[in-house]
């Protein structure tokens, strides 16, 4: 029979978070074919360093996973935005570049399949 070894991000995954902002360390970024096949899902990946307003720790290394999708580019903007990257029409730009990097994301909570879920809904900010 196979072992299996679980990490502290494992169960920290599918903790709920406090609706707030929070600082989030940037720790990947992959794409794969969307599920009807007509377009591409950016999936980024990333861990809650701290809460942005009020410095407590208290969902530190909760990890977050977000999608872009290739028809909805748009959402994208405020991202890079909070990178401090300067946009222009016509520029192409790489997802994996923010690898590494800190934003401030909000993250709220909904509700998925019949369970509560920490959902990012596309709100980004410069960390502060």
């Amino acid at each position: 029979m196979p072992f299996v070894e679980f990490s502290e991000s494992d169960f920290l995954r599918g903790k709920i978070v406090t609706p707030a902002w929070y600082r989030v360390h940037i720790d990947n970024s992959t794409e794969a074919l969307a599920k009807n096949g007509e377009s591409t899902n950016y999936v980024m990946e990333g861990t809650i360093v701290r809460n942005s307003d009020d410095g407590t720790t208290d969902f530190t290394g909760v990890p977050l996973t977000w999608n872009f999708n290739s028809k909805a580019k748009g959402f994208m903007i405020g991202f890079f935005n909070a990178l401090g990257v300067e946009l222009a029409p016509g520029k192409r730009y790489e997802l994996a570049n923010s690898v590494g990097n800190e934003i401030d994301i909000f993250v709220e909570n909904d509700t998925y399949d019949g369970r509560l879920i920490n959902r990012i809904n596309h709100k980004y900010r410069t960390a502060r």
